[in-house]
């Protein structure tokens, strides 16, 4: 028997893992509104996701539905909780694009996309399934130096 890699083929060493009401949904959403790839769907006998996974350019995203009451770990959806802690960074080609066509799919922009001071076009949104995403393109090569002069001028305005 072959021994297993630590890291299977394919994954990054960090994976987001989203607890959502409805995964069945939200693949769905993710699917039209980021451009994701379904990979697997494993549904248990009631036909909750117990486990599924997508790709969104070169990363991968678990998803399982959340359970009817939150677990004693505080693990529960946003919806479920009332609040999320994390905000999910994706890198995109054209973020004015992305993020209007994840307002179209039901996503409510939080930030419009706008040029920043550290080079990236950065704008955020709340998905449907109460999930934060902030999305950017890079347009802009700068160094820590110019960054913090930049911020500085930011923050004086």
């Amino acid at each position: 028997m072959a021994t297993a890699k630590p890291l299977p083929e394919g994954q990054r060493s960090v994976t987001p893992h989203l607890v959502v009401r409805d995964a069945a949904r939200a693949i769905d959403f993710y699917k039209e509104a980021l451009g994701a790839e379904e990979i697997v769907r494993l549904p248990a006998p009631d036909g909750l996701l117990m486990h599924a996974e997508i790709r969104i350019g070169d990363s991968n995203i678990f998803l399982v539905d959340e359970f009817p009451e939150p677990r004693a770990e505080g693990i529960g959806s946003p919806r479920q909780l009332g609040a999320t802690t994390v905000t999910i960074h994706l890198f995109v080609d054209d973020v004015d694009a992305t993020i209007q066509r994840a307002s179209a799919a039901g996503a409510k922009i939080t930030q419009p996309p706008t040029d920043m001071f550290w080079g990236d076009r950065y704008g955020r949104i709340l998905d449907p399934f109460g999930h934060s995403w902030s999305i950017a393109t890079h347009v802009k090569d700068l160094t820590p130096e110019q960054i913090q002069k930049n911020m500085a001028g930011a923050f004086e305005s």
